[in-house]
């Protein structure tokens, strides 16, 4: 594999850590620009305009810093969702764009676990009152539920969804999902399909989202969708942000529509406890929030750092750059890209 002997590279987002893909452009000859959360798309396309390599994870990128950009080889997202990138745009400039969609399939969907099981076994309050209070007495108040004989809803059943599926039949949950393009001859087992959202909605008594970010699924969960679900339901979001009509979300919790939510991912990130539309939330003991790091272990990171670096070799050689997803936006490219099943 032959590299030009200097190159420049920019990667967005240096907040979330990645030092043996740093470290291991800088060996190769790249000129590494790190920028942070939040640089402004104005010094963002000044740094891409004379970029070979754009790496990125949250970071908008939008048509304007595609356009500019005369020497761009390729665009890397080092995670799953590509809703930041203006697909258009770089298809217009035949620039590939890859993702990496499977490297924390199961991390994340053991991350949605986790809050499912915390909002079932009331783990923040009686986490709270242990800290405050050293013991507590089996009061009404603090009693769980048996998550064995429940209904979970899958809003989306692609990778991350069926490894929550498995993992939810294993503690004897039912299962039933909702997702018009998931392949059901390679479901997991024992899962059940919905006809339609409302008809999932209605009949779970927790509902776990895991579908992909689009114009169809933005706003998916709106307040409509949220006054179908069960009395006494909770809500795992995991995916995206967008997908839920969060002030709707917010309304429903604090009016004790649902039971509860347990959330990784929000429209605005970062969560700030003051200031942000989703503030409130940290008020209420029946919502857990995680700050976006259900894929964040030390295994999904060495395969996330592992094929991101593969992506860009292929890249700066000038080969054709792999593309494992099948999210339909990028499965439609046609330069420069080569598609593994």
């Amino acid at each position: 594999m032959s590299l030009p002997a200097r190159f420049k590279v920019v990667r967005t987002d240096r907040e979330l850590e990645m030092h043996r893909v740093d470290a291991r452009l800088r060996e190769l000859g790249a000129d590494l620009v790190v920028l942070p959360d939040g640089t402004a798309e104005e010094v963002l396309a000044r740094e891409v305009a004379d970029a070979d390599l754009l790496l990125m994870c949250y970071a908008r990128i939008t048509a304007r810093v595609i356009e500019g950009a005369a020497r761009l080889k390729a665009i890397v997202k080092y995670g799953v969702g590509i809703d930041a990138i203006d697909i258009t745009a770089a298809r217009a400039r035949g620039i590939p764009v890859v993702n990496v969609p499977a490297y924390a399939e199961e991390t994340v969907a053991e991350g949605a676990f986790m809050l499912l099981m915390a909002l079932f076994k009331r783990f923040k309050p009686i986490h709270q009152a242990m800290q405050r209070e050293g013991w507590i007495w089996p009061e009404q108040r603090w009693q769980a539920q048996d998550l064995s004989g429940k209904t979970l809803g899958l809003v989306g059943l692609g990778r991350i969804g069926a490894s929550m599926a498995r993992m939810a039949l294993a503690f004897r949950m039912r299962v039933i999902a909702f997702d018009p393009r998931a392949d059901r001859a390679h479901a997991p087992a024992g899962v059940e399909f919905a006809p339609a959202l409302g008809a999932l909605l209605a009949s779970c008594d927790a509902v776990s989202i895991h579908c992909v970010l689009n114009d169809l699924t933005r706003r998916l969960i709106g307040a409509a969708e949220l006054a179908r679900m069960k009395p006494g339901a909770v809500l795992v979001n995991v995916s995206r942000g967008e997908i839920v009509d969060e002030v709707a979300l917010v309304q429903a919790l604090q009016s004790g529509r649902l039971a509860g939510a347990g959330l990784d991912v929000y429209g605005q990130e970062p969560l700030r406890r003051q200031g942000h539309p989703l503030s409130a939330l940290f008020e209420l003991d029946n919502v857990i929030l995680w700050p976006h790091l259900t894929f964040y272990t030390r295994e999904a990171m060495q395969r996330l750092e592992d094929e991101t670096l593969e992506r860009c070799l292929e890249a700066l050689a000038g080969e054709p750059v792999t593309v494992k997803s099948t999210d339909p936006r990028l499965r439609a490219q046609r330069l420069g890209v080569k598609f593994e099943p």
